[in-house]
């Protein structure tokens, strides 16, 4: 299958197909055509021509590797833009280096502790592996991953490699920006600016974001206030419900940290709806998702260097495949504030609108 099989089938042209395989930032017009340009790909296990690349070096040919990458986050009717940009990134990283990208699991059971703890996880994990059998050299998992399960999945599927925000604690190879130190520069801005009454909306158990803002808040001698924790899925719809119940509280939080950007922007959204010129509050996430730049006022936000983080996956998990290396590395990237707008001094606020 070459890209100009891929776009006859598709319907594009072969400049279409090489931009989104080559591109994690490439924007395609039309809603869907990236996903059904790799749909296509991976049904026909295409492959760049690495026989042409290793005749320039003088090398011998290689059989392909196939690569199967498992989004535990999210799941197909419920996106999560940060972690869709990072498998992007890993997509395109996959067939630079020559790999298959063979299959993408959706399966959001895989971070839910509670599901896990009465799921029957050998069959789901022997169902997966059963739809790649033969096709899995290696596995890249994005996102967070219960305990019980990643040990599960290690003894199914050789050479695995995690992406996340919260440490396996050296149970696979992974690259992680650490959550809790996220959460410590996003409530560190906060503090720096004024702000006491500060908010938690995100994931509470077992997560390192909650222990960061708890953590800070700590070091700070600031007290905690219970009303000011609502736990969510962090979906844009259940930021726009919280913003509803802060403009419908008594005592409203000046400064709020969501634990990621799209819960972020529900709550930028609802602000804007209502346009409540009274309560202004500071608002600060993480991840720094593409939309983070579009909304009146920028967001606000904590980096997490999402192509550095992709890149650096696939680079350990070809290594472990070849033998390169037997130890499991824990690689850890740095976060970096993104300074914008939505953020002020508690004792003055520029914002005059809101707008998505």
């Amino acid at each position: 299958m070459s890209i100009k099989n891929i776009a006859k089938q598709v319907g594009v042209s072969p400049a279409t197909v090489s931009r989104v395989l080559n591109n994690p930032e490439y924007h395609c017009q039309q809603a869907g055509l990236r996903e059904k340009i790799w749909k296509v790909a991976m049904e026909q296990n295409y492959v760049v021509n690495e026989a042409a690349r290793n005749l320039k070096k003088g090398m011998s040919d290689n059989k392909a590797q196939y690569i199967n990458v498992l989004m535990t986050r999210t799941n197909q009717s419920q996106p999560d833009p940060f972690f869709e940009e990072l498998l992007r990134v890993i997509e395109s990283e996959i067939h630079v280096n020559a790999c298959i990208l063979s299959k993408v699991w959706h399966q959001s059971i895989f971070s839910n502790d509670k599901k896990c703890k009465y799921a029957d996880l050998d069959h789901v994990i022997e169902q997966m592996y059963q739809e790649v059998e033969g096709k899995s050299d290696g596995l890249i998992i994005i996102g967070k991953c219960n305990k019980e399960a990643l040990k599960k999945i290690k003894k199914r599927f050789k050479n695995v490699v995690s992406v996340n925000r919260n440490s396996t604690n050296y149970e696979v190879d992974e690259v992680v920006c650490d959550g809790s130190k996220i959460a410590a520069i996003a409530v560190e801005h906060l503090i720096s600016l004024g702000h006491k009454n500060i908010a938690y909306v995100g994931a509470c158990h077992n997560e390192s974001r909650y222990r960061g803002y708890l953590d800070t808040l700590k070091k700070h001698d600031i007290d905690l206030d219970p009303e000011y924790i609502i736990e969510t899925k962090q979906t844009e719809a259940e930021g726009f419900e919280c913003m509803q119940k802060f403009l419908q509280s008594d005592e409203c939080p000046t400064g709020i940290y969501c634990a990621n950007d799209i819960t972020a922007i529900g709550m930028l959204k609802c602000l804007n709806r209502y346009k409540n010129r009274y309560y202004m509050p500071s608002i600060i996430s993480s991840d720094d998702i593409e939309q983070a730049q579009n909304t009146q006022p920028m967001l606000t936000t904590v980096r997490l260097p999402k192509e550095e983080m992709g890149k650096l996956a696939l680079y350990l998990l070809l290594d472990r495949m070849k033998g390169g290396h037997k130890s499991v590395i824990k690689a850890e990237m740095e976060a970096t504030l993104m300074e914008r707008n939505s953020c002020s001094n508690v004792e003055m606020s520029s914002w005059t609108d809101y707008y998505i």
